[in-house]
């Protein structure tokens, strides 16, 4: 298992690896789940997206990490800190991802509030965005609930994207 990073209350976020490709591929194959990508992956992509992961780790100290529920020892998404250029500025984001099976539990919710008080606490880093398409309702929600808010509007990745900050 991967070393553990951080946990919440209901949470543990850890390092992915390899262990992790069959949960990953329940996110990252389905279609519905990854309405807001350019495209799910197929299964032979998991691996080249997990050891983008691992170089993310290397590179910056930092990535996704797999979000475990603590009662149940389950993989259930990825959420974490990843250095994304926004307007040719270095930004440290905030994202994530789960198992539509979790969906509206709270734990995106969480699993982000643990990275952000990670980011600020441990990095210390007092600014933290988050990269959401305009009709990704339901993220938009868990960074609002977590105090974000919409700083701009960019053209990112061939979509528009809101900006949301935190200043922690």
């Amino acid at each position: 298992m991967g070393k553990t990073i951080l946990e919440t209350e209901r949470l543990s976020l850890r390092e992915i690896t390899y262990d992790d490709a069959d949960d990953l591929a329940l996110i990252l194959c389905d279609a519905e789940t990854m309405q807001y990508y350019p495209r799910p992956l197929d299964r032979y992509e998991i691996n080249s997206w997990i050891e983008r992961i691992f170089e993310r780790y290397k590179l910056n100290g930092h990535g996704l990490w797999a979000v475990i529920l603590k009662a149940e020892s389950r993989f259930i998404g990825d959420c974490g800190l990843m250095i994304q250029q926004v307007d040719e500025i270095d930004e440290l984001e905030v994202g994530y991802q789960f198992n539509k099976q979790f969906w509206g539990h709270g734990y995106a919710t969480e699993a982000a509030r643990g990275c952000m008080d990670y980011a600020a606490n441990t990095m210390g880093r007092n600014r933290i965005i988050s990269m959401i398409r305009p009709e990704n309702n339901p993220s938009r929600r868990v960074a609002e609930r977590n105090g974000l808010k919409i700083e701009k509007l960019v053209h990112w990745r061939d979509y528009d994207h809101y900006v949301y900050v935190s200043e922690v």
